[in-house]
Parts: C-alpha cells; sequence; structure tokens
C-alpha cells in the first residue's frame, strides 16, 4: 500500500462561544467571506461557520463550530494556537498593523519568524492567528 502524502489543508476549525461576534470579526474586521453556514454534525443545534476565499478553495477556509459556554482559549500542549493567514507582502503587514491599531484588535508588533515577517494577532476570544507574506 502506497503511503498517504497530504500536499494540503482543505480547513482549520475553531471554537467560539459567541456566534454574533465571530461572525462580525471575521467578516467586519478581517473582511473574510462566509462562504458558508451550517450545523455542527454532532450538534445540529450549534452553528458551523466557514470562512474563506469566494469560492471556498481547499486550504482558504478558516471554520468555527459554535460551542455557546465555551471557555475562553487556553493556549497549550496538544492544542492548535495559532494558524496563519497570507498576506502579498511587508506592505500588506504594514496595513493590517494599522487597521488594527484603528480597529483597537490586540496584535503583537512586527517581527520576523523562520525569516518571514509575521504579525501577529488575537481575536475577541483570544485565538491567536499570524498573517505572514
Amino acid at each position: 500500500m502506497k503511503p498517504l502524502t497530504l500536499t494540503s489543508l482543505h480547513h482549520v476549525s475553531a471554537l467560539t462561544a459567541q456566534a454574533a461576534n465571530n461572525l462580525d470579526f471575521y467578516r467586519q474586521a478581517l473582511g473574510l467571506r462566509l462562504v458558508k453556514k451550517t450545523v455542527n454534525q454532532d450538534d445540529t443545534s450549534s452553528y458551523h461557520l466557514f470562512y474563506g476565499d469566494e469560492r471556498g478553495n481547499p486550504g482558504t477556509e478558516v471554520t468555527f463550530f459554535d460551542i455557546p459556554f465555551a471557555a475562553p482559549t487556553r493556549p497549550g500542549v496538544g492544542s492548535i494556537s495559532r494558524i496563519a493567514l497570507r498576506v502579498t507582502g511587508s506592505e500588506s503587514l504594514a496595513w493590517w498593523q494599522e487597521r488594527f491599531e484603528t480597529l483597537g484588535i490586540e496584535h503583537d508588533p512586527l517581527t520576523t519568524e523562520d525569516g518571514r515577517a509575521v504579525l501577529a494577532f488575537r481575536d475577541l476570544e483570544g485565538n491567536s492567528i499570524l498573517r505572514r507574506p
């Protein structure tokens, strides 16, 4: 049997305790498209929100399961505590830094990781996200 080789991810899923605030942040502050709103297949009483490009291409999507009483994010061992969203270059990172300051979005200073410029920021529930060219 030939071993399976992963070439990319279709999407990354996280949790939100506040679906309405999550929708506002990802659509309005980050400008992502709500590609699809469906339900959690394991619990049809909760939403599953899909954000991404206009076509929902693999590798462009971030999704959130609505879990109303979920605790705030606590990064630790065995958890995904950061994801990366790509932008076109350093000029874009400077634009995003200014936008975050204008909107009062918590973020770190511009820095470099693994030879790439990075602007780390957190969504309203403490999820850490990086923008890098």
